[in-house]
This record gives structure tokens, sequence and C-alpha cells, in this order.
């Protein structure tokens, strides 16, 4: 098939999400596409409905412009990415390699050097350690972890802004060397520079840390929000 110039991104998104394609569009730079699928997705985010969402992934990558060269695909979602692991090329099919939110934000721990993070998710605490104990077993030292406790995606994504920057900052650990915020339905990618500087330190959501990643394999310069838009490991 003919290929034109233009650089084409696959995203999958979960059902439930109302935040990830606005915080795509602050990022993605001219000469990109990002395209978007969505997968089935049932609330409450406990492991057993996040792993659900393996088994659907096939047929979702395989409605993404078929035919089409993708430079990569996303899949948005951190917790659902932290219990799948390294299975998820595999479960996509192997048409471009999948980058997920848990591996971008471990990609983006070592951009920055940061080897202990703090972490802060509006997830109940469950959910929580499994996104905490998939960085403890890639070698980051997690010193602390931090819960909302909302059980649905979508209340995550309607929170308000003083609210997140507020839980953020409080969220941070004098150890710590960068501090993660996970869920890509929460809307706090605009939210970073704020928080950055009340902290003084690196802070890594996780779209921004997705699109950074998918933007970064594909050596692709891209400007966005926070410390990690300024590395690249190319």
């Amino acid at each position: 098939m003919w290929k034109d110039d233009i650089r084409r991104f696959g995203l999958i998104a979960l059902a439930t999400d109302m935040t990830i394609e606005g915080d795509a569009r602050l990022v993605m730079p001219e000469g990109t596409r990002l395209h978007v699928t969505r997968i089935e997705f049932d609330n409450p985010t406990t492991e057993e409905n996040l792993r659900n969402t393996g088994p659907r992934l096939r047929a979702a990558v395989d409605l993404i412009v078929p035919g089409v060269h993708l430079d990569g695909i996303g899949f948005g979602c951190t917790s659902a990415s932290a219990v799948l692991g390294d299975q998820m090329d595999a479960l996509a099919g192997g048409r471009a390699h999948v980058t997920t939110p848990a591996g971008a934000a471990l990609r983006g721990f070592a951009a920055l050097g940061a080897e202990r993070v703090a972490l802060m998710t509006p997830y109940l605490e469950a959910t929580t350690n499994l996104v905490g104990d998939h960085f403890e077993a890639h070698g980051i030292d997690v010193v602390r972890r931090v819960s909302m406790n909302f059980p649905d995606d979508r209340d995550m994504a309607v929170l308000p802004a003083e609210r997140i920057v507020e839980m953020a900052v409080g969220s941070d650990h004098p150890d710590a060397q960068a501090l993660f915020i996970s869920c890509t339905a929460l809307p706090v990618m605009p939210l970073i520079p704020r928080i950055e500087e009340a902290l003084g330190k690196p802070v890594l959501s996780a779209n921004q840390a997705l699109f950074w990643a998918m933007l970064d394999q594909a050596q692709i310069p891209a400007t966005g929000p926070g410390a990690l838009f300024g590395k690249r490991t190319w």
C-alpha cells in the first residue's frame, strides 16, 4: 500500500476514558496523526476487570486504519498495563510496538535518572499497589504510595484541578526523585508545570509519559509539559 508522509500512531482507549484524546492534542506534533479505537471496560478498576482488557486488544488493533503502517500503538490504561506487563505486543497481535503508560513511566524514570519515586493515583489502594509493585519489580524504589480511593474512572475524569494539585503536592516524599501520577483518565497533564514548580522535581503523568515515549521511540521531536519533554533517548 502507498505510504504517505504522515507519521501515524494508534491509540487504544478504554470505553470509559474521557481524558486521553484531549491530552493527546496537547502534545502530538505537526506531521503526526493519532487514530483512536476503544475497548470495552468494566468498572470498578479491580485486578480482574483490568486483566480482562487483554483478550480485547487484538480486535481493537485490527480496527485502527486497517492496512496502514503505524509507527506505534499506545494503550491507554496504566493499571491494566501493570497487570498485563510484558504481554502487550503479543496480545495486540504484533502489528506495531505497543507503548503503555507503565512502560513509558519506566522509560521516563530512566531518562530522568530517577530511581526513587513517589506514586499518586486516583484508584483504590489495591489498584495503586498493582502499579507500585510493577515499578518495584522493574527496579524502581517506590518510597510513597497515595490513593484517592475512587473505584470508577469516570469519576476520576471530572475531579477539579485544585483537588488534584493539592493531592499531588501532598503525595511527595523527600526521598523521591520524581512523582508519578497514574491514570489516563485523570485530567492532570496540563497541571504538571504547576505541580513541578511546587515540588521542585520532575512530575510524570500517565498520558504525558505515554505520548512522550511513543514519540521518543519513533525519534520524533515534540514539546509538552514537564521536565520529561526536555529529554530524548536518541
